[in-house]
């Protein structure tokens, strides 16, 4: 029996990105895509609850169903499970997202947003990322590894609540040079707000900044990617930082 995989993204359901992967799980297993009728990076966890939520069937078929939806990955990923399916997938997977989702933009990103909700559920998933922001970028370099990398998780699951943030290079003559297991890189944004004023001369705010990397080590994503690897690294729901709950808790709280 072929497992049931569902795809989604925060790009949007045209994506270029979304399109590569779902010819990809086509490979793998029956489909359900369920995505964003409009682009939805940035958007993070965020979840529609005041507003009415909407399927668009797109597409069906002998072992596929398309849909487009208004809410956000997040969203996606609830009605795929509870609506479309009325049962837990055997996979979710997310992206293809044009831009690395390494470091600190893995709390950003309605990709791993998606990715994330499924773990919640104990629904093994994975995100992918290619580091090329372009709308045409290519994903020829990605077959082999994402297939794979599918496939390792289909026979042999993840940790209880656990995920993947799967990050690519983008193209490079060269070819990518392997595949490194490494934790989340320290980085941060510089963020700026340019002030601006409309026609009726009322001011507006128009974000901007740089990414700024702080991690020297070898052993993290970005530096993975800098360096032509691919970067997988296993993510879990408990954000706990255990080693702080000793100190902290010698702290007097009586003043």
């Amino acid at each position: 029996m072929k497992p049931v995989i569902l795809i989604t993204n925060d790009d949007g359901i045209s994506a270029k990105g979304i399109r590569y992967l779902i010819q990809l799980m086509c490979q793998l297993g029956e489909v359900v895509v369920i995505a964003p009728d409009k682009p939805q990076s940035g958007m993070g966890h965020a979840v529609t609850f005041s507003n009415p939520l909407r399927l668009n069937l797109i597409s069906s078929g002998p072992n596929y169903l398309e849909y487009s939806c208004n809410g956000t990955p997040a969203d996606c990923v609830k009605l795929g499970q509870k609506v479309v399916l009325k049962q837990k997938p055997d996979l979710i997977v997310s992206g293809i997202n044009h831009g690395s989702n390494t470091s600190v933009n893995i709390l950003y990103s309605g990709t791993m947003a998606a990715v994330l909700e499924g773990a919640m559920e104990s629904i093994p998933a994975i995100g992918f990322s290619v580091n090329d922001y372009s709308p045409i970028a290519d994903f020829d370099h990605t077959e082999k590894y994402i297939l794979s990398i599918t496939r390792n998780v289909l026979q042999n699951g993840l940790p209880h609540n656990g995920c993947l943030n799967v990050n690519f290079p983008a193209r490079q003559a060269e070819g990518i040079k392997g595949v490194k297991v490494v934790r989340q890189g320290r980085a941060y944004w510089d963020e700026t707000f340019e002030e601006r004023k409309d026609p009726r001369h009322r001011k507006y705010y128009w974000l901007s900044g740089e990414f700024r990397n702080i991690d020297s080590g070898t052993d993290n994503d970005e530096w993975a990617i800098a360096n032509n690897y691919i970067a997988i690294v296993p993510i879990q729901l408990d954000m706990t930082d255990y080693a702080a709950i000793k100190k902290i808790s010698e702290w007097n709280f009586n003043d």
